[in-house]
């Protein structure tokens, strides 16, 4: 979620985080498991371990970040939370350098 807040820092690392954070909300608002997640499941049973059912997302990351019980609307609610929030802060990042670039025609 705070990707964003390196890419206000370090502009290159816009066109990495954008990209993640869209799949990211994309997997978060679907419902949907990371793709990662078969491949993990498929390499753990290959060298004699056990896969586990559901996605890493519920597996690691649920436990540790969300409360118990949560549901789908407060899953939903935060996705949406994350894009708004890195939204505002790409759209304040793109006003700045538009500011920038203006104000500065050698940066034209």
């Amino acid at each position: 979620m705070f990707g964003a807040f390196l890419a206000v820092r370090w502009r290159r690392v816009l066109w990495l985080h954008l990209p993640c954070a869209v799949w990211g909300a994309l997997i978060e608002l679907t419902g949907s498991i990371c793709p990662l997640t078969p491949l993990e499941n498929s390499l753990r049973r290959a060298a004699g371990g056990a896969g586990y059912s559901g996605g890493f997302i519920e597996r690691y990351l649920i436990p540790a970040l969300y409360p118990a019980g949560l549901t789908r609307p407060v899953q939903i609610a935060l996705g949406v939370a994350v894009i708004v929030f890195n939204a505002t802060l790409y759209a304040w990042i793109f006003w700045r350098r538009n500011r920038e670039t203006r104000g500065n025609p050698d940066l034209s």
